[in-house]
Parts: structure tokens; sequence; C-alpha cells
């Protein structure tokens, strides 16, 4: 059963629908409350959105997904749908996320940075084990959107012999 019902639809600010605009909503909203941009490497994701007033915040994709963090080589999966309370460094109330502990999954229900400035960031579990890692596991290069002007070179004659 789906934890965004209408009436959490009817409150939202924003509801974006197809992969494109939600994968860059997405990482804005990371980027806002300062946390990595690469934790939610979702696919193709058919809607989200958020409710400022709350900062509850939902995406949906077509089906779930498990993404290894090549950095920590640790395996993350990512349900159909994916719920969240946000606010800045911090993401409450996580549900739909599991990382696997030796040979279990295991649920995520925190993920937060509590001094920016020391570059870590942690995860919690509903029954309050954490773990701590280096944000840079979880950025992602963004390919920039600026246009570059490439100047045509000169034409080159070929003989045919």
């Amino acid at each position: 059963m789906s934890l965004v019902t209408e009436e959490i639809r009817a409150k939202a600010n924003e509801v974006y629908h197809g992969d494109e605009i939600c994968q860059e909503k997405s990482k804005q909203l990371l980027r806002e409350i300062g946390l990595p941009n690469g934790l939610l490497p979702l696919h193709d994701i058919e809607e989200c959105g958020i409710v400022r007033e709350t900062g509850f915040v939902w995406l949906k994709q077509k089906k779930s997904i498990t993404h290894k963090f090549e950095q920590i080589g640790k395996l993350v999966t990512y349900a159909t749908e994916v719920t969240a309370v946000v606010e800045p460094n911090k993401i409450k109330k996580l549900t739909g996320v599991k990382t696997k502990e030796l040979l279990i999954w295991v649920s995520l229900s925190d993920i937060y940075i509590d001094d920016p400035s020391s570059r870590k960031i942690t995860f919690q579990t509903p029954a309050g084990l954490f773990r701590t890692f280096p944000t840079s596991a979880f950025m992602v290069e963004e390919p920039s959107k600026e246009v570059q002007n490439k100047e045509v070179g000169e034409a080159v004659q070929v003989q045919e012999t």
C-alpha cells in the first residue's frame, strides 16, 4: 500500500512526472538540504513530490533497484516507493531503502550530517544502529549544462587515386 495518499498529493507544493525532471529535482533537493547528490540513484522515476510545509518527499519508480556504492562497497536497495521527511542536513522517517550488512538486509530510517565540516554522513536504522562514511562516496559528477562553442577546423581535401 502506498504511503502517498491523494490527500498528501493535494497538499504538495511540487509534483513532477517523468524520469528526467524527477532525476533533476531529486538532486536539486539533496543539494538544497546539504546532502550528497548521489544518495538517490533511482532509475525510471515515474513521480516525485514534496510538501514544503512538512518536508515530506516521495519518489516512485517503475521497479525496485539495487545499487552498489563502489567507494564503500555497500549494496543498497531502493523500493518502488521511497518516502522521507527532509530538513537541513537530514533525511528522517525514511522508507523504502535497505542496505546489506553481512548477510541480511537492514532498513534505513535516518541519514544525516552532524557536522558539515567533518565531511562524514551517518546512516541509521530504526533500532538505532548506525554507520558513518565519507560524503564523497555519495557524490555524483553532474554534467555541466553549458553549451561549448566548438570552432570548425579547416576542411581537409581528399584526393582519389
